[in-house]
């Protein structure tokens, strides 16, 4: 018999050329987990519908056991020939058993066998993805009781513009990093259905029993258009779109720390071990890791776009495009994780400056705002509030000082009848202070949201 699965219609050898342009083993052998647990539940169903016997059936486990220790152990031989993860499990079983291993494939295509064990493989990068999103969810929240009573200056278009509680900032990613997570409970639901037993393209004729091979897998549904089934690749795409999510959530949160590691901000403290130095500048500390962590962003969001281009105009059903999607999705996968991993050890270990930060903390006219508020409060409105509290800062720009340092002539002339209750939220602790919306950064609401986030995060 050929090594080749198909080699029975073909009178002549593959080219060798062929057979480095067509492989994938280098890079699919990651699957062979998945594809022995589909493989032997594949071979239980069998044996339950009477297309093998029980004892074949067993047997075939058994060898697929005793395969899959010898990948673990280093003790097994790859081959470009044999193409694929799938063709050197099947050729290893057939070599041990025989005409038993050629049964194990009654009933699926390889189509249908790929996709299979890509759901299975991404169902599993799923679940170690969200533990660690979570862990990293719990070193922001760690770092927000770390640095309670920090208040920071929220900015917005890079300028200073209202201050928040350095807690409120931490929790910000920690609910972008939620929606992630909600992403990826979302795109598992469509992960979680069985395509095995779609075979080719049209199903197949034999009496096989795709509920029992769901129900043996874990799967929750069944996939219930064969063309549709060897074809989709809507989940993988799902998955790699959550992951150029997350990094470009990092990647925005190291571009912020890069910054506030500046000379200029001189906010975060990073750790020696997270940073390098320079070959001929003997004083530099650079945030090495953190630019890389906004560097590989650029690998997730290209690995998306890659995938988009291939399954772009594809027709029904399998085409072996197809083949190209797992080099993005293994590649995206271990890149974002590994960022998900460092940026949790950061956060862990990084310190904010709090003498520097609020050394300058009431520069930037942060109260601004607050005071704007206090007057639509006693009736101005809005809109003439917003006027007269620019006029005031145009003021204080003037004279060099803050608006809690402007005498109180200064806001009786702007806002008549307001009188020395302006200094109430003037100044960036009473400004934070004035803070009452839910989810803003009120204290008492950031130490809800706080307590909240913890018990969440405890509960799993």
């Amino acid at each position: 018999m050929t090594q080749k699965q198909w080699g029975g219609r073909f009178a002549g050898t593959t080219d060798s050329r062929i057979e480095h342009f067509t492989e994938s083993i280098s890079y699919d052998k990651r699957l062979y987990r998945h594809d022995i647990t589909a493989s032997k539940a594949h071979a239980r169903m069998l044996a339950r519908v009477g297309l093998v016997t029980a004892d074949e059936s067993a047997s075939i486990c058994a060898a697929l056991d005793r395969i899959s220790s010898r990948i673990e152990a280093g003790d097994f031989a790859y081959s470009t020939a044999l193409e694929d993860i799938h063709t050197h499990i099947e050729r290893a079983l057939i070599d041990e058993l025989g005409d038993l291993g050629r049964k194990l494939h009654t009933g699926r295509s390889r189509n249908d066998q790929v996709v299979t064990d890509v759901k299975l493989w991404v169902r599993d990068a799923i679940d170690e993805l969200d533990d660690l999103l979570a862990k990293l969810q719990q070193a922001c929240v760690s770092a927000g009781d770390r640095e309670q009573g920090v208040i920071l200056p929220g900015y917005t278009h890079l300028q200073r513009a209202q201050p928040v509680l350095a807690a409120h900032y931490y929790l910000a990613y920690v609910e972008k990093f939620e929606r992630d997570r909600e992403r990826l409970r979302d795109a598992r639901k469509r992960v979680n259905v069985l395509p095995l037993g779609a075979a080719a393209l049209a199903g197949t004729s034999l009496p096989i029993d795709r509920h029992a091979v769901a129900a043996d897998l874990g799967f929750v549904d069944v996939a219930r258009n064969s063309l549709d089934v060897s074809s989709d690749r809507d989940f993988l795409l799902e998955y790699v779109f959550t992951l150029a999510m997350v990094s470009l959530h990092l990647s925005g949160w190291a571009e912020e720390w890069i910054i506030w590691s500046t000379t200029e901000f001189r906010f975060v403290e990073l750790p020696d071990e997270f940073c390098t130095g320079s070959s001929i500048m003997p004083h530099k500390k650079n945030p090495d890791v953190l630019e890389l962590v906004r560097g590989k962003s650029a690998r997730a969001v290209a690995a998306l776009n890659g995938l988009m281009i291939l399954v772009k105009g594809l027709p029904l059903a399998y085409n072996r495009d197809l083949q190209e999607d797992k080099v993005a999705l293994f590649d995206c996968h271990d890149t974002v994780a590994a960022c998900v991993q460092i940026a949790a050890a950061v956060i862990d270990a990084a310190r904010l400056r709090r003498e520097v930060i609020a050394e300058r903390l009431e520069s930037g006219f942060l109260d601004a705002t607050t005071l704007m508020e206090l007057l639509v409060m006693r009736g101005m409105p809005m809109r003439s509030a917003h006027e007269v509290v620019g006029k005031l800062v145009r003021l204080g720009e003037e004279r060099g000082c803050r608006l809690a340092d402007l005498p109180e002539s200064a806001f009786a002339e702007a806002a008549p009848g307001v009188g020395s209750a302006v200094y109430e939220v003037l100044g960036v602790p009473r400004a934070l202070a004035a803070f009452r919306s839910y989810g803003s950064t009120a204290p008492a609401e950031v130490e809800r949201q706080l307590s909240w986030w913890r018990d969440r995060l405890a509960a799993g």
